[in-house]
C-alpha cells in the first residue's frame, strides 16, 4: 500500500493493518502504540466524570477505538476523513451509527503523549475546527494542564488559558459540566 496516496472510508473500511490508523484529508496517519497507563488512567477518570454526568442528558460518551467521520474533504463526496479521539461527546443520535459517528461530535478531548503531540496539535485540530466540533481539549499529563478551544461565531477556534492544578476546567458545550484538573491525573506520575 502506498502510504503517500488518498484514500477514502470505503479503503478505510477493508484495511487490516496491524496498528490502528487514522485517515486525515485522504492521508493515512499511523497512530501512536497503545496508551501507556497514565494516558488510560486519566481517560478513565474523564469517561467516567462524563459519563456520571451525562446519565441525565441527551448527550452520550465515547472512547477510542471509536471511528468518527468528519465532514471534512479536498474532494467533493468522498469521506476522508476518520480519526479516532480519545475521548468524544456526541448529543445529536442522528449521527451515531453502528460503525460510530457520521459528523461533528459536540466536544473532543485528545490527551497528548510522545508520538501523538503534533499530530493533535496541528491536523486533528485543523479538521476539528474545519468540521464544526464545537469544543475541543487537549489534556498534556507531561504538564499536568488543559487548554479549551471553543468554535467562535466565524467557525474558528477561540482558545482558553492553560487550566492548572487547583483550577476547575469548565465545558461551554456540555452545560454544567466541569472537573478539577488535579482529580485527573495519577498521583504516582509512573
Amino acid at each position: 500500500m502506498d502510504l503517500s496516496g488518498y484514500y477514502t472510508y470505503t479503503d478505510y473500511l477493508t484495511w487490516r493493518f496491524k496498528e490502528r490508523v487514522e485517515l486525515i484529508k485522504g492521508m493515512i496517519f499511523k497512530m501512536s502504540p497503545a496508551p501507556n497507563m497514565n494516558h488510560q488512567r486519566i481517560s478513565t477518570k474523564l469517561v467516567s466524570k462524563l459519563a456520571n454526568y451525562l446519565e441525565e442528558h441527551k448527550c452520550e460518551v465515547f472512547h477510542a477505538p471509536f471511528d468518527v467521520r468528519l465532514p471534512v474533504s479536498l474532494k467533493k463526496g468522498k469521506v476522508d476523513t476518520v480519526v479516532q479521539p480519545d475521548i468524544c461527546v456526541v448529543c445529536d443520535k442522528k449521527k451515531l451509527e453502528k460503525q460510530g459517528c457520521n459528523g461533528a461530535p459536540d466536544l473532543v478531548i485528545e490527551i497528548l503523549s510522545p508520538g501523538n503531540s503534533k499530530t493533535e496539535m496541528r491536523d486533528k485540530y485543523a479538521v476539528y475546527e474545519e468540521s464544526g466540533v464545537k469544543e475541543y481539549w487537549l489534556i498534556d499529563p507531561a504538564n499536568e494542564a488543559g487548554i479549551i478551544y471553543s468554535l467562535d461565531k466565524k467557525g474558528k477556534y477561540i482558545g482558553s488559558p492553560f487550566y492548572t492544578s487547583g483550577q476547575q476546567m469548565p465545558s461551554k458545550v456540555i452545560k454544567g459540566f466541569k472537573f478539577d484538573v488535579e482529580n485527573i491525573f495519577p498521583d504516582d506520575h509512573e
